[in-house]
């Protein structure tokens, strides 16, 4: 039985993923998994994918209190994968660079979205363009020292909203050195969600 509303918010470096780590992780796989996986030219991608995949179950099978090699995983074309087994529980992923991000949680909905902060990216000229009017105003009237943070706040939080898919009731922004991220959900946490770095071979 899940925990209503506890939600767990994780992060891997999928760079530090030992070799025999990651193998040990992609045995867990699914037929549709292990074929989207293949597909991915980058070993960096591959590397990623798995990760996430591992991460997900690991986070999954702390909320059901069973196994994570036991949680089924379906991919879904152009979405999130779907999860074989009746449980009342949501989940999102997200990846950016070598980072690897997951949430999940019981009796809610998520759409996490986590991006890699880089102080030379011009990040004016990419709010201009997926930004509206309004909130490119917004961004050019904030202070210029805290204008790369609500740029990254703002850019995840869109992302996040997405993968929701539904609209979301609060937005908790997240990070971690070097790492900007939004948690979109559909209920108020009791807690706000901290981004926890961890490690898969000390799980």
């Amino acid at each position: 039985m899940a925990l209503t509303g506890h939600v767990l918010l994780w992060a891997v470096d999928a760079d530090t993923v030992a070799p025999d780590v990651l193998e040990r992780h992609a045995a867990w796989m699914g037929t549709s998994e292990r074929e989207r996986c293949m597909r991915f030219v980058r070993p960096e991608r591959q590397r990623q994918f798995i990760v996430g995949r591992a991460l997900l179950r690991r986070a999954l099978a702390g909320l059901l209190k069973t196994e994570p090699a036991a949680i089924g995983l379906a991919e879904r074309p152009g979405l999130a994968p779907a999860l074989l087994m009746v449980a009342d529980v949501g989940f999102s992923i997200s990846h950016s660079g070598r980072w690897v991000a997951c949430a999940a949680g019981a009796g809610i909905s998520l759409g996490l979205d986590i991006e890699r902060t880089d102080r030379e990216r011009d990040f004016m000229s990419l709010a201009e363009h997926a930004f509206s009017v309004e909130e490119v105003a917004i961004l050019r009237d904030s202070e210029p020292a805290c204008r790369q943070a609500a740029f990254y706040r703002m850019w995840c939080a869109h992302e996040a909203r997405i993968k929701l898919g539904c609209a979301s009731v609060v937005e908790y922004p997240v990070a971690l050195p070097g790492l900007a991220g939004v948690l979109a959900c559909t209920q108020t946490l009791e807690t706000a969600p901290v981004l926890t770095q961890l490690r898969l071979d000390c799980m």
